[in-house]
């Protein structure tokens, strides 16, 4: 296929994404703002506006899409699916803190425009809701979900900390992106399938839909970041099958990001098909062809 005719199909896939979202975001945004007007009264109400703008909720989407392709209409996921997003907020307010990252969504980073005492407080304030949705669960397996996925997150953090001044592996690199990344997306995921009723086969089938998904979703991410500006050949080193020193090169990366995503609707044959089970498969597919 001639490059003219991938790039074509690359525009399609994503035109074709942003259209079938479009309805689930629509609501997802008024269920976020309807829990942000709860806490109108707080100083942080304004902050908590910003740090939220714009962002593709593509974990939101993926807890409302599991839990209506276990047969449960979205609206029944509005709480968790803003508490998703909001664990995701609150790790990009700590990155971008820790990473000196100064933009963000085309706008100042959050710690740029209120300051890193705000922010931290801010992240916090946020963390505070996500404990408040998680109690108006009567099951315990939301807040157990919840706290997973962010013990997780903290670790693979660390782990990427800890990994930068030196040569790293193709596993550690891969456990750093399962838990920084993937372990929001399998907890997104399972919310789903937990709240839509879903069995046990159907609910681990949804989460490993969900830790390949954002293990594709990370690397494709970096390979973004690559093309860029060579972040990994600036900055790290890689070796795979046991080859001490080899580096990752793009085209390993891609390769690899196809593999994760092959996982991740594979994971999805025990699905019951459906017109959800369909866009969780193209979801998939953009994950690793979208150019943002």
């Amino acid at each position: 296929m001639k490059r003219g005719d991938v790039l074509l199909n690359r525009e399609k896939l994503i035109k074709k994404f942003e259209i079938r979202s479009k309805s689930y975001i629509i609501k997802f945004d008024k269920a976020m703002i309807k829990v942000f007007d709860d806490h109108l009264w707080s100083s942080f109400h304004e902050p908590l506006l910003y740090a939220t703008y714009g962002g593709k909720r593509i974990r939101p989407l993926i807890l409302m899409l599991s839990a209506e392709a276990v047969g449960v209409p979205s609206t029944k996921t509005d709480l968790a699916s803003v508490a998703v997003e909001l664990l995701h907020t609150e790790s990009i307010i700590h990155d971008d803190i820790i990473d000196e990252q100064i933009k963000r969504r085309d706008r100042d980073s959050f710690h740029k425009r209120y300051g890193n005492n705000t922010s931290i407080l801010t992240a916090d304030f946020v963390f505070g809701i996500i404990l408040e949705i998680a109690s108006r669960y009567n099951d315990s397996r939301v807040a157990k979900e919840l706290s997973s996925a962010s013990i997780k997150m903290c670790e693979g953090e660390q782990r990427e900390l800890n990994m930068n001044v030196r040569k790293v592996p193709w596993v550690e690199y891969l456990a750093v992106i399962s838990e920084k990344t993937a372990a929001l997306f399998q907890t997104s995921s399972k919310l789903g399938a937990i709240i839509g009723g879903g069995n046990e086969e159907e609910i681990d089938a949804l989460a490993g839909f969900g830790v390949n998904l954002g293990i594709a979703y990370q690397i494709h991410d970096d390979i973004l970041d690559w093309e860029m500006d060579r972040k990994f050949s600036n900055e790290m080193k890689f070796s795979n099958n046991n080859e001490e020193n080899q580096h990752v090169t793009l085209t390993k990366l891609k390769e690899m990001a196809n593999v994760y995503s092959e996982n991740a609707k594979n994971s999805l044959d025990v699905i019951k098909e459906s017109e959800q089970k369909e866009f969780l498969r193209d979801l998939a597919d953009f994950t690793i062809r979208r150019d943002y």
